[in-house]
Order: C-alpha cells, then sequence, then structure tokens
C-alpha cells in the first residue's frame, strides 16, 4: 500500500446549523467507510482560511493563502490505497464534492535517509 494525501478544495460553509449537522453526518460516515476498510492512516484537520506565507530567500512573510475561493485548501487527509488508481476511486465518496468542491489526491513521497 501507499499513501496518498487528499487536500479538500472548495468546500463551501452550510447555510444553517441543521444542513451542517448533516454535512457532520456525511464526513463522519465517509470516514468510518475508509477506516473500517483500513485505508484511513489520518482523518486529518479542517483548515482555517487565513495563514501566512513565508517565501523567497528574503523569507519574507505576507498574508495569505490568496486564492480563488474554489482553490482554497479547507482541510486534508492521509489515506492507504494500492495505488493512485485506487485513491482516486476511494475520494469520489468524499462529501466535499456533493457541494461542488474537489478532492485532490496527491501521493505522498516516501524519503528514506
Amino acid at each position: 500500500m501507499s499513501q496518498f494525501v487528499y487536500f479538500y478544495r472548495g468546500w463551501t460553509r452550510p447555510e444553517s446549523p441543521a444542513e451542517m449537522q448533516q454535512q457532520v453526518q456525511k464526513w463522519s460516515a465517509w470516514f468510518k467507510t475508509l477506516a473500517d476498510a483500513g485505508h484511513l492512516a489520518d482523518r486529518g484537520f479542517p483548515l482555517e482560511r487565513g495563514g501566512k506565507v513565508v517565501a523567497g530567500k528574503t523569507k519574507s512573510v505576507t498574508d495569505g493563502p490568496f486564492a480563488e475561493a474554489k482553490d482554497i485548501v479547507g482541510g486534508y487527509s492521509i489515506v492507504d490505497a494500492k495505488d493512485i488508481a485506487h485513491a482516486i476511486e476511494l475520494a469520489k465518496g468524499c462529501p466535499n464534492l456533493e457541494r461542488g468542491g474537489a478532492v485532490e489526491v496527491r501521493p505522498l513521497l516516501t524519503m528514506t535517509s
């Protein structure tokens, strides 16, 4: 098995507490399905919208990230899958897709010393 990170992009906040609860239940059920099948290595965390960017040789610090709303990473998870095709198939169950969002699937590079 290889590990892949899912970056959740374009998530929109539900309009009501009831809708938020439904979303939480859908996400919890999807994570449980992944965990029960042995694919959830790290559930990860949602991310705050704001932050800072440290860049370049001068190590300048700016507010950020500044991106289109659809491109902002709202959270991440790490999954175990046979290959990227399998990781993509697992991502298709993500509740973020139901709300017009996206899941970016990226293989983790294994670093050896």
